[in-house]
């Protein structure tokens, strides 16, 4: 019998699965805003204040939310990620990645981690397919509207949810992240980790799983300039590869996974094969 082995698709989710910031494709709208504008402003907020860019646009969209009178909630959130626009193939990527993984009997997980909201995510077609999502989220108070940031994600706290990946520990699971755990107890080793991103809030994750023996993508919008971001974090030796975002079958992303995902099958059969031969060996004399 085939051992199974586990491997971590993990995925920005702003610009490398959808098109662009999740937020621009309904909740800005609510307040009858661009989101050009809207960002603007939240921007400026951060500037003036010294703070943290993506604490700062929480916290802008409570300030809006109050200041024209349109409440938010978990539902509202929820309900604005029915107009995400995905790149194409998005959509049928999961389940043909899965059933190939299944083929090569690898057992593949899903994940996502974002500085975009958890809330917004929770409504989107594809979350099923995810076995976490570690994103930003809000308090709530005892009328169901946000008031404060309960977790935040950033560039650097990324890292921090590769680590529970590679431990399997839960969301919540903080203490533990930096306790002591021997590799060979990891459920998912970093070179059994794929991680796929487009922004600078990606660089850290891409430089540990890369660093760690396992693959980074970049992905970059087709036909624009963000080729050359890509290419540059290629180039500087951040990722493996930059590739354009479209997940369609016999694409490049498509291909490239599916090579990676066959050499990773292929690493797990070679060490079983070579296990098998370690114990033919003959006991060393004294």
């Amino acid at each position: 019998m085939v051992k199974k082995v586990k491997v971590a698709l993990v995925y920005d989710f702003d610009g490398t699965l959808s098109t662009t910031d999740m937020q621009n494709f309904g909740l800005i709208q609510l307040f009858k805003m661009r989101p050009k504008t809207f960002w603007k402003q939240a921007n400026q907020w951060w500037h003036d204040n010294d703070a943290d860019q993506i604490t700062s646009s929480m916290y802008y969209f409570v300030k809006m939310s109050k200041q024209k009178k349109i409440p938010l909630s978990k539902q509202v959130f929820a309900d604005c990620a029915k107009g995400i626009k995905y790149y194409d193939g998005v959509e049928e990527w999961f389940e043909r990645i899965n059933r190939f993984g299944k083929r090569l009997e690898l057992d593949i997980e899903h994940y996502i981690i974002s500085s975009g909201y958890e809330e917004i995510i929770q409504g989107c077609s594809i979350r099923k397919y995810f076995k976490e999502v570690f994103g930003c989220a809000y308090a709530y108070d005892s009328k169901g509207h946000p008031i404060w940031p309960a977790r935040v994600v950033n560039y650097s706290t990324k890292t921090q949810y590769l680590s529970k990946i590679n431990k399997g520990l839960g969301k919540l699971e903080d203490r533990a992240v930096n306790e002591f755990m021997p590799d060979e107890d990891r459920p998912i080793p970093f070179s059994r980790m794929i991680y796929l991103g487009d922004g600078d809030t990606d660089i850290p994750s891409m430089r540990l799983v890369k660093k760690n023996g396992g693959y980074s993508v970049a992905v970059y919008r087709p036909k624009s300039h963000h080729k050359r971001k890509a290419i540059k974090l290629l180039s500087d030796d951040r990722v493996n590869f930059a590739l354009p975002a479209d997940y369609s079958e016999d694409g490049q992303i498509d291909t490239v996974i599916k090579t990676i995902l066959v050499k990773l099958a292929t690493e797990r059969d070679l060490q079983v094969l070579q296990e098998k031969e370690d114990k033919k060996k003959l006991p060393h004399k004294k």
